[in-house]
């Protein structure tokens, strides 16, 4: 083990040994799976992530070596420990000039969102030098001024290749193509049967899939926009959902990006409407189910229930708030106590 932390050092990385593992090294060839948690701090002890605590849970990092993973040096170190390791590795810059996308991609995936949300079509050295904000403040100042890193590491398990199911990410464009349409006839079956949660999850690993796929096309081609439409009614049955769990922020926000590519989907204009109504924009959600009308006339009955019970909301609303109010002005005020002035 001296001899490959000397190796590592010349590589310009050190390794600090935190607690053993147990038995021998193991062996890393390619297509074996790693798992493990990570804490990754800048050299003055500033947390940039830490895998048990981002998103508000613990999920540890999954790698499949020989992959080229963006953040090469995960796949370096983690080859140098034990199963059941725990090791502080401080790399220097060549070595983490990559980590604000990777941190930016991770940080998507915590908060339920394309992991490649905010990254330009381009490569990421393209991407370090674009001087474009990935969305938080630390990572574009690391961006902008790249700089060594401590990672430390916990490895949790290392699979050999074949003993484990083969992860989504680590398929080649052809597997990936090929599974999403199961992985949405799963998303489906969910749904029916109530499990909301399972389905979305489904409906978002099929989304981030094609997205991966697209990201190497350039917009607008018609390979794009094959990937695209196949996105469109995945992206709809994740709207639904996240309608049914009360997330209608992020509801308006897919159907408007939904709606700017295709004017005339009446199922996002009518889940934004949806959306909007829930959230009390009333001029939004009228303006939306209007266009409902205008696409599908014959949505008229469910356009009608909807306006209904957006107004018997408003209604209620609005008659809570002056019985809140009511009682501030119905009383007199008490009289003022008299002052005595003393004589000048």
């Amino acid at each position: 083990m001296e001899e490959e932390a000397r190796k590592l050092l010349e590589e310009g990385i050190s390794k600090k040994l935190v607690s053993p593992g147990k038995g021998e090294p193991p062996i890393f060839p390619n297509g074996t799976k790693v798992v493990f948690h990570y804490l990754t701090r800048l050299c003055d002890g500033t947390v940039l992530d830490d895998s048990r605590t981002m998103g508000g849970r613990s999920k540890p990092m999954e790698l499949i070596l020989g992959k080229k993973f963006k953040l090469a040096v995960w796949e370096r170190v983690v080859i140098s420990m034990r199963q059941g390791e725990v090791a502080e590795f401080t790399c220097e810059t060549q070595h983490t000039s990559l980590y604000p996308l990777v941190s930016q991609s991770l940080r998507n995936i915590s908060a339920g969102k394309d992991p490649l949300e905010g990254q330009r079509h381009c490569c990421g050295i393209a991407q370090i030098h674009s001087h474009h904000s990935l969305g938080h403040k630390d990572l574009d100042k690391l961006q902008a001024s790249p700089q060594p890193l401590v990672f430390s590491i916990e490895l949790l398990e290392v699979l050999t290749p074949g003993s484990f199911q083969l992860d989504v990410w680590a398929m080649s464009d052809t597997e990936k193509l090929e599974l999403v349409p199961q992985i949405h006839e799963e998303g489906n079956v969910l749904f029916k049967e109530g499990q909301i949660k399972e389905a979305t999850e489904k409906y978002y690993n099929g989304i981030a899939c094609l997205k991966n796929l697209q990201m190497k096309e350039h917009p607008g081609d018609e390979a794009w926009v094959k990937l695209d439409l196949m996105i469109t009614p995945l992206l709809l049955n994740f709207c639904q959902c996240k309608l049914l769990t009360g997330q209608y922020y992020e509801v308006i926000e897919h159907c408007s990006s939904l709606v700017f590519k295709y004017e005339d989907n009446v199922k996002a204009f009518y889940k934004r409407a949806k959306a909007h109504a829930a959230v009390w924009n009333q001029t939004e959600a009228r303006a939306d189910f209007a266009k409902v009308l205008e696409l599908d006339p014959s949505l008229g009955p469910s356009v009608a229930k909807e306006l209904r019970a957006m107004e018997d909301r408003i209604r209620s609303k609005e008659k809570e708030e002056k019985g809140r109010y009511k009682g501030l002005f119905d009383h007199n005020a008490p009289p003022a106590t008299a002052t005595t002035v003393s004589p000048l």
